[in-house]
């Protein structure tokens, strides 16, 4: 099968255009496929997949004609987008590996051109549908939802490299199975309810206890061979660092995280077992805890894994420092260096995956960091700011609804920020009637703003009454109608996530 593309002049189009010459073509999207042309395009509001061929009835759509020729008008609803994903195997998610991979949450379901538009000029393969269960329950989307849009973005841009798509923060077999069902191919586990921080403060005796009580069934060992076969153990690093961990450490470090472990291995091995013909890789999160990773606990979970036949292709620690939503790490950066540099040589001894960073969204100052090492893989997630990108587009062409969403926005703070590791402070925000319309955008460099705006999203979005209805409507409407300046401040702002990387 070929695909031919950017056959703009070609006359069906040409003659599809005079006819309806409101209508935007996406000239990327164009493919010749066997006789059959397809392209998509916006008209008004919405986007279409527009075909013309003697012979397609697969997709559902309104038959039209327009000089003198026939075309099938598509809608992007989810029974077209898995028939284009069939037809058109670039548009369905691919296994990423242990490359370099930068994740794109959508919350919106229509920043992927331009995210593929920013990540094309680099080297990181795009996990474009990227959404935890967490994000589905707040935006009212699906799971299907969001790989469609990433599909169709795809389509649209005529990107044929491959992408992923990762269902994020995972914690149930059920997590797994609507991920499955909706044809995800990454699955990030997220065991943080298993985690234990409490051991670090625990006595020796408590310690003890806790550790023989740990599911050494399922660990497929038992405590006595565990102890006798790490206690005394010398971990030498490829870096030549080694480590070598105090009994109480190992005790500690099983207690904290052993029921992590066991709920990983139980994960993926229903994963394997259950979905045995689908494609799949793990990530595994340790970034939601009250301390930071050690590299002992590191070393101790990834050395587990593998005994246990895990493969991980990432691994999110959680590092030194603060990783608060939609701002820049707060932390001493020479610290995250050298802690980064050794988690690194940890990931290399036991598989060489990913270290995987997460909140990371406008990290700017750890982009620079790991970019100026130079050395391993690296994932990078980012999901809110693309919906803060939405928003200053909305302050700049529509400043009332933002006023709006806004003022909103502080109302439901004190509720929101509950799940949300955060400092941002809504009484430091500018009074907004002092604000001209032409500075309302400055607020998105302003972090309060920002976090406030972040955690609201789900109640802007998919929020009770009448209220989030209108604004959600208003504001898929204004960026619609705006779509270039759209576009440019979403390339803009993830050109400036992306350049550090190259240094």
């Amino acid at each position: 099968m070929q695909h031919k593309k950017n056959e703009i002049g070609h006359n069906p189009i040409t003659l599809f255009t005079k006819g309806f010459p409101d209508v935007k073509v996406y000239i990327n999207s164009v493919v010749n496929d066997g006789g059959e042309l397809f392209f998509m395009i916006r008209e008004g509001f919405e986007s279409f997949l527009i075909i013309h061929s003697a012979k397609t009835d697969r997709y559902t759509g309104r038959k039209i004609t327009t000089g003198g020729l026939k075309f099938v008008k598509c809608p992007l609803n989810h029974d077209n987008a898995e028939i284009l994903r069939e037809q058109f195997p670039f548009t369905k998610p691919v296994l990423v590996g242990k490359r370099n991979s930068y994740g794109l949450g959508d919350r919106l379901g229509n920043a992927g051109p331009a995210h593929l538009q920013s990540i094309g000029k680099t080297e990181f393969v795009p996990v474009l549908a990227q959404q935890s269960i967490r994000e589905l329950e707040r935006t009212g989307r699906t799971a299907e939802d969001v790989l469609d849009a990433a599909s169709w973005s795809v389509f649209r841009e005529g990107y044929r490299d491959g992408f992923g798509a990762d269902g994020d923060h995972l914690k149930t077999t059920n997590d797994i199975d609507l991920m499955v069902k909706a044809g995800f191919t990454m699955f990030t586990i997220d065991p943080s309810e298993y985690v234990a921080n409490e051991a670090l403060g625990m006595s020796e005796e408590d310690l003890h206890g806790n550790f023989e009580k740990l599911p050494w069934d399922l660990l497929d060992e038992h405590s006595n061979e565990f102890l006798d076969r790490m206690v005394g153990a010398s971990f030498v690093l490829e870096d030549g660092f080694e480590l070598i961990p105090s009994k109480r450490e190992i005790l500690a470090g099983m207690v904290k995280y052993g029921r992590v472990i066991s709920h990983t291995k139980k994960l993926a091995d229903y994963l394997r077992d259950t979905h045995s013909g689908h494609p799949a890789e793990l990530e595994l999160s340790v970034d939601e805890t009250d301390q930071p990773t050690t590299l002992f606990e590191h070393l101790l979970i990834a050395s587990e894994l593998k005994r246990l036949g895990v493969e991980l292709v990432s691994l999110a620690p959680r590092f030194c420092g603060d990783f608060e939503k939609g701002i820049d790490f707060k932390g001493d950066l020479e610290e995250f260096k050298k802690e980064y540099r050794q988690h690194l040589a940890i990931a290399e001894k036991f598989g060489g995956y990913k270290l995987s960073i997460h909140s990371g969204s406008d990290k700017f100052s750890v982009y620079e960091a790991i970019g100026s090492l130079n050395a391993g893989a690296v994932h990078v997630k980012t999901a809110g700011t693309s919906y803060l990108e939405a928003l200053r587009t909305v302050a700049e062409a529509n400043p009332t609804l933002f006023r709006q969403i806004l003022r909103f926005s502080i109302t439901r703070f004190d509720e929101d920020k509950k799940s949300y590791h955060i400092s941002g402070r809504p009484e430091n925000i500018p009074d907004l009637k002092s604000l001209k319309n032409t500075e309302l955008k400055n607020l998105l460099d302003h972090d309060d703003t920002r976090q406030v705006l972040h955690v609201s999203y789900g109640s802007v979005l998919h929020g009770q009454g009448e209220v989030s209805v209108a604004f959600k409507k208003q504001l898929m409407e204004t960026l619609t109608k705006n779509e270039a300046l759209y576009e440019s401040n979403l390339l803009r702002h993830f050109e400036r996530h992306l350049a550090p990387f190259d240094s």
